[in-house]
């Protein structure tokens, strides 16, 4: 049965990688880059904090994140006129080709999967990935707060 469930493992991360190298070459970006654009046009103005809530990765990632799409000219920063400490982002012109060209999902397919599941299935999920992660010897703590697609 360890082999069997070995093989579902190869079968998820095989699919996730694959549709992340299908992102890279028709948009030009990572699957990452292409979820924050998408979560930037759904919401113009948003910050790096809320974003990287809803990536749920670490904020000093999605911070790196935006600037690549900034250097690039997909992302702008303003500054939010009710608080000028906070800024807010919006996507350029030229990410509106990007977001045409992506596959779908925005997210990726992982996540898409998972929001496909019931709330039961997803705790026994949880548990079963949590004594599955007991076992490992060795640990990347660190990777918790990464995109898959920067893995």
């Amino acid at each position: 049965m360890a082999f069997a469930i070995l093989k579902q493992f190869r079968l998820i991360y095989g699919s996730v990688k694959q549709h992340f190298r299908e992102v890279e070459q028709r948009c030009g970006v990572s699957g990452s880059q292409l979820w924050l654009l998408h979560e930037i046009a759904r919401t113009p103005g948003v910050g790096v904090s809320e974003l990287a809530g809803r990536l749920s990765i670490h904020q000093s990632t999605c911070s790196q994140l935006v600037d690549k799409l900034e250097t690039r000219g997909l992302v702008s920063k303003r500054r939010k006129p009710e608080d000028q400490r906070r800024v807010g982002l919006e996507v350029s012109g030229s990410a509106a080709d990007v977001l045409q060209a992506a596959p779908g999902p925005a997210e990726g397919v992982l996540p898409e999967a998972l929001q496909g599941l019931s709330e039961e299935a997803l705790l026994r999920l949880h548990a079963g990935l949590a004594d599955v992660i007991g076992q490992l010897k060795t640990r990347d703590e660190r990777s918790v707060d990464k995109p898959l697609a920067d893995l």
